[in-house]
């Protein structure tokens, strides 16, 4: 039996021996030839991976991290509700804004009558080793997507670059909370693509060195690190509202995930194929 040598999309196909066949149609997958001559049919689009295992591990990790930050974050600001601007900052210092919550110190000022519960202690320890785990599962990630394309294929926006009709286009479903297309489970439109770009290489850094910034032990030993901030404060500002911008994010992210369809989504997320009926249209 005959090898083909040569697989077109249209025309005709020259197999072994000069005989012809007719080729498959353009809109169907051509078999693969094996060593025995038999072909194997290319596999549906349910076989197919969505999402890379690493990729998948990666994100479950970084989303359990980011949950426990921001449990322990919340109870750190709940202890000093107080923010300011440059080295230092204390109750005998004007602030630069108060958040309007009791605090958990009753030397604290913020107008309230009672305090809640003093959870500092075990929730700045949970917050910086949760925040360890985050920093390294985050640069596996980073390796993993430069070295194996993955950011190049589904993150980075076309050469010709996102048009402005598209990104139009984009928001005004988004905007209208359209239910996504089944296309869009096997790839990310231009909104999402440029707003997991910022997440990734703007906010998450951006986080991750205002944190380091508050470090004593850092600081002592990058002090730039802190001084190009405006001062320890400064970076304690800072952090906050990077974090309040990830917070967004999470929020935003969450209910498309549930309009797009939840089991669908998180099922991709864990097995790494999106669920039945969601293919390559």
């Amino acid at each position: 039996m005959g090898i083909p040598t040569n697989l077109q999309t249209s025309g005709q196909t020259a197999v072994g021996g000069g005989e012809k066949a007719n080729s498959l149609p353009a809109s169907t997958s051509a078999p693969f030839p094996e060593t025995l001559g038999h072909a194997r049919e290319a596999p549906p689009p349910q076989a197919r991976m969505r999402h890379a295992a690493l990729v998948r591990v990666t994100h479950w990790l970084i989303t359990g991290s980011f949950l426990a930050l921001l449990v322990t974050g919340a109870e750190i600001v709940i202890s000093h509700p107080r923010f300011y601007w440059g080295e230092t900052g204390n109750v005998n210092t004007h602030p630069l804004f108060t958040l309007h919550v009791p605090a958990s110190r009753r030397t604290v000022p913020t107008g309230y009558g009672y305090v809640l519960p003093d959870q500092n202690g075990w929730s700045r320890y949970l917050h910086f080793e949760s925040a360890w785990v985050a920093v390294l599962t985050g640069l596996v990630y980073l390796a993993f997507g430069f070295f194996q394309g993955h950011f190049r294929r589904n993150l980075l926006p076309p050469s010709s670059g996102p048009s402005a009709r598209g990104l139009a286009a984009a928001m005004a479903r988004h905007l209208r909370f359209r239910r996504p297309s089944e296309e869009e489970a096997w790839s990310y439109n231009a909104i999402q693509r440029l707003t997991y770009l910022l997440v990734i290489f703007v906010l998450f850094p951006l986080v991750i060195w205002t944190g380091l910034a508050m470090s004593p032990g850092f600081t002592s030993a990058v002090p730039s690190a802190v001084t190009i901030l405006g001062g320890r404060q400064s970076a304690r500002t800072l952090h906050f509202f990077v974090s309040g911008f990830l917070v967004l994010f999470l929020f935003v992210h969450v209910f498309m995930v549930f309009l797009a369809g939840f089991r669908s989504r998180v099922g991709a997320m864990i097995t790494g194929r999106p669920g039945k009926g969601v293919e390559r249209t």
